[in-house]
């Protein structure tokens, strides 16, 4: 895609997508639950909106707008306002099973305006990257470098955009992968060399981004994370990586180093939320109310109770509010506390955190008993 490369002394620069003589597409390269839900997501955005580069976030769908990437920033078209995109109109799955081609399939046949715009490779992830412009890695954390190191896939991928959700695999570990060196030393700059960094003798190296969404991009209510960049990212990738998880929930960016975290909290939370909300209506079954009924009060709950924190409210606050003297809700409370609720859920949060940071290790038995009464 000339239009989203352009190679300079410093690497690329964006041109107009104007000079663009054919369409963007977007390959996910292991398109499976996560895949699939990233996929829906765009298409849901698109199949919405004619102007397909303006489809607006559901984070702010009055402006447009993406998700704001740090305090700094008000907005994505305030940071990138001048800034034209190549916004993918054309979609690749890569998959190595038959069922995996039929799950995807079945996914994408109710967007029927732009159904036809998805095509589906069956073990040619190669012949998936060669026809891409912008490649998600979406494969298990220790199939990585299985697929990155087939012959032809370096050569598919030159001066690419390529976004790695991977959980655990930094990108030192992709760029090992490929071009055997660390990702920093890819691109010659003074402060490589200041580093003592030797530059590589790579020609034309993909530009790799880490990025954590979840499943919930599959209703465009994901929460992703956008690992920055070293060196950063063009601007017009940068642009086009927010615009890609703008369709399908917020985003925010976050140094490398929190992105272990950032996958057990946004990654692994969803599951975490699924059991709690599960076991609210368990109680409320336990209770009387009939089971459907139940699941969906909690739901609503848990989406009503998330909408005052994010328009602004303490969770602390809320729950003061809520908790009158001598009433259920204290009672309840309680309850919680003397089972250790907060010091658990908290505690899940930080062995997911670990359990991320060996995956793409290919450690195994990450997983074994480590609790300690």
């Amino acid at each position: 895609m000339t239009a989203l490369r352009v190679p300079t002394e410093h690497g690329y620069t964006s041109a107009s997508p104007l000079n663009n003589s054919k369409p963007t597409t977007l390959t996910i390269l292991g398109c499976g639950t996560l895949g699939i839900a990233i996929l829906s997501g765009i298409l849901d955005s698109l199949s919405h909106h004619p102007n397909r580069s303006a489809a607006p976030s559901p984070a702010y769908p009055d402006s447009g707008a993406a998700t704001p990437t740090s305090t700094d920033s008000p907005s994505l078209s305030n940071s990138f306002s001048n800034t034209l995109l190549d916004t993918p109109t054309r979609f690749v799955a890569c998959v190595r099973r038959p069922q995996s081609a039929k799950r995807i399939r079945d996914a994408v046949a109710k967007y029927k305006l732009v159904a036809n715009d998805v095509q589906i490779l069956q073990g040619e992830n190669v012949k998936g990257v060669q026809a891409a412009d912008v490649v998600i890695l979406g494969c298990k954390p220790y199939m990585v470098g299985e697929i990155l190191r087939v012959p032809g896939m370096k050569e598919a991928l030159a001066g690419k955009l390529l976004i790695s959700i991977c959980a655990g695999v930094p990108v030192d570990q992709i760029s090992d992968a490929l071009y055997e060196m660390p990702y920093e030393s890819l691109f010659p700059s003074k402060t490589a060399a200041n580093n003592g960094i030797t530059p590589g003798a790579t020609e034309n190296p993909c530009r790799i981004v880490r990025v954590m969404p979840n499943t919930a991009a599959l209703v465009r209510e994901s929460m992703t994370v956008i690992a920055t960049s070293t060196p950063p990212l063009p601007d017009h990738y940068q642009a086009l990586t927010e615009w890609i998880f703008t369709r399908v929930g917020r985003t925010v960016s976050l140094p490398p180093s929190m992105m272990d975290v950032s996958t057990a909290l946004c990654g692994s939370g969803p599951a975490f939320l699924a059991l709690f909300m599960e076991s609210l209506a368990d109680g409320a079954v336990a209770m009387g109310l009939p089971r459907a009924e139940a699941q969906m009060m909690a739901a609503q709950t848990m989406r009503g109770t998330a909408g005052l924190v994010q328009n602004g409210d303490h969770p602390a606050l809320i729950r003061e509010k809520v908790s009158t003297p001598g009433g259920c809700t204290i009672g309840g409370l309680l309850v919680l506390e003397e089972g250790r609720v907060r010091g658990t859920v908290s505690r899940s949060v930080r062995e997911a955190t670990v359990v991320a940071s060996q995956l793409g290790k290919g450690v195994s038995g990450v997983n074994g008993t480590r609790f300690f009464t």
